[in-house]
């Protein structure tokens, strides 16, 4: 399992006000913390305050001074995109492409040059999917493009669009299902959600987060943006790995428990 660590983003009010003040040791404490519990890529997005362009260069430049680790470029701004993958010393992800033609003329090129790995949206001009056979056109067009387009099905990152439950109450069903289908359909290619975007609205956030993952990883999603500070939600993403038969003799599992990173 893929963890996508996402706790250095500036919508998080402490995160926005440390890029503010440029709180670095603040800033690297979390990129720290994060790498040591577990996740395999740090987000890094600083879309705050109107100075992206130099937030991006500053966090991926202190980010990189206390983690060797790859890191996940995160901007709506492709010039913002550019700007952090120019400085990444290890290969890096990108958040996002879609299937919409701008987005995809702005991004592609930069997937090609940098040989990143990519989160794909799967939306097109059409806007949010809206079921199950939206997501699999979409994925469809997205698979197809990038792979015609040189990117190894290892390096696409299929996002289903989780929406919030609270809207209605067929939006996790429509996940799951979709997962399903694209882990049947594309065995190679990784599927990856935003975990807190189902909870969104509803009480008791993590426990709704917590059950989804599982729940999405037995239908064969492999990567998640998460907290991984949560030892609870690491512990049951371990778990789910060995059940999923993706840990030989349960030796991660173990080397997790032993090390005290797997706690009931």
């Amino acid at each position: 399992m893929i963890v996508v660590g996402e706790l250095i983003n500036s919508s998080r009010k402490a995160i926005a006000q440390a890029i503010a003040q440029k709180d670095k040791a603040y800033i690297q404490t979390i990129a720290r913390n994060q790498a040591e519990a577990g996740a395999s890529f740090i987000d890094i997005n600083g879309a705050v305050g109107g100075n992206e362009l130099e937030n991006m260069k500053w966090l991926v430049e202190i980010v990189q001074e206390v983690v060797d680790m790859p890191l996940c470029i995160d901007s709506p701004d492709p010039v913002a995109l550019k700007v952090g993958l120019e400085l990444c010393r290890k290969t890096p992800m990108i958040n996002s492409i879609s299937a919409e033609a701008d987005r995809w003329e702005q991004i592609l090129p930069m997937v090609q040059q940098f040989k990143t790995k990519v989160i794909a949206l799967c939306m097109d001009e059409a806007g949010m999917p809206e079921s199950v056979a939206d997501r699999l056109r979409v994925a469809e067009k997205l698979v197809t493009g990038l792979t015609a387009a040189g990117v190894p099905e290892d390096d696409i990152y299929l996002d289903p669009l989780v929406k919030p439950l609270a809207v209605n109450h067929s939006f996790g069903v429509e996940i799951l299902e979709t997962t399903r289908a694209l882990r049947q359909k594309y065995p190679n290619v990784h599927i990856i959600s935003g975990l807190s975007n189902v909870s969104y609205g509803l009480p008791e956030r993590k426990l709704l987060n917590r059950i989804f993952m599982i729940m999405s990883a037995a239908m064969g999603m492999d990567a998640f943006i998460l907290d991984p500070l949560d030892q609870t939600i690491m512990s049951l993403l371990a778990g789910s790995r060995a059940l999923a038969g993706q840990d030989e003799y349960c030796m991660d599992y173990i080397a997790g428990f032993r090390a005290g990173k797997i706690k009931a």
